[in-house]
């Protein structure tokens, strides 16, 4: 397993960001009928509430938010993962249905309002540090144009900055040959029930994608 760490000068303007880092062998197919099902259901439960858009105010959310501030970056503009997952889902264009695993990582983002990156390990090298980004660093983002990396709190191996809250690179995303993945949790409001969703992680892959896991906490 590649070791994760999260870089000091992060954490001095961060002081509680923490990860949860989960391994797993995968098979990667076409979404399966439950899984689909999950997710219609957790969509669901959002559109039903009085007032969706409250999620967009969950405890998460907005220690996510003040994160990318404390980094110099605007969050109405760089929004993280599960802020934008969530979004979808109130303007009812619903969660997208990629591959199993992208697909149970997408569930567990929408459920716990955290970003989680997900990474091919066949083309990470290296151990991976979470750190800001810098000037003129750039990659391009998976559907997206190239993302502007400068001040964004971002996973970086020995290559160069591969991952980010905000979007994942192409270079590491998982596709159909994708065998060995990291899964990584992000909480910038602590530590607490991170256990939780990197458990409920692990439980998904194994229904799903035939995951063989290891999970800590950094």
């Amino acid at each position: 397993m590649a070791r994760v760490s999260i870089d000091i000068e992060l954490q001095a303007k961060c002081p509680r960001v923490a990860l949860a880092c989960i391994t797993a062998g995968v098979q990667t197919v076409a979404t399966p009928e439950g899984l689909d099902q999950a997710l219609r259901s957790c969509e669901e439960k959002i559109l039903q509430l009085a007032e969706p858009k409250t999620v967009l105010e969950s405890a998460a959310i907005l220690a996510t938010r003040a994160a990318y501030k404390a980094l110099g970056k605007d969050p109405a503009r760089y929004r993280g993962s599960a802020e934008a997952l969530l979004r979808r889902v109130i303007a009812g264009k619903g969660l997208p249905r990629i591959n199993n695993v992208v697909d149970v990582i997408n569930y567990v983002s929408v459920e716990s309002r955290l970003s989680v990156g997900l990474y091919d390990l066949a083309h990470v090298q290296g151990d991976i540090v979470f750190r800001a980004g810098r000037a003129r660093e750039t990659y391009k983002g998976i559907g997206k144009y190239d993302l502007n990396l400068e001040g964004l709190p971002v996973f970086c191996d020995a290559l160069g900055p591969h991952g980010s809250p905000t979007s994942d690179s192409e270079r590491t995303m998982v596709t159909e040959t994708t065998k060995k993945i990291v899964v990584i949790v992000i909480s910038f409001g602590g530590a607490d029930g991170l256990e939780r969703w990197a458990e409920s992680v692990s439980e998904q892959l194994k229904q799903y994608a035939s995951g063989d896991t290891e999970t800590r906490v950094v």
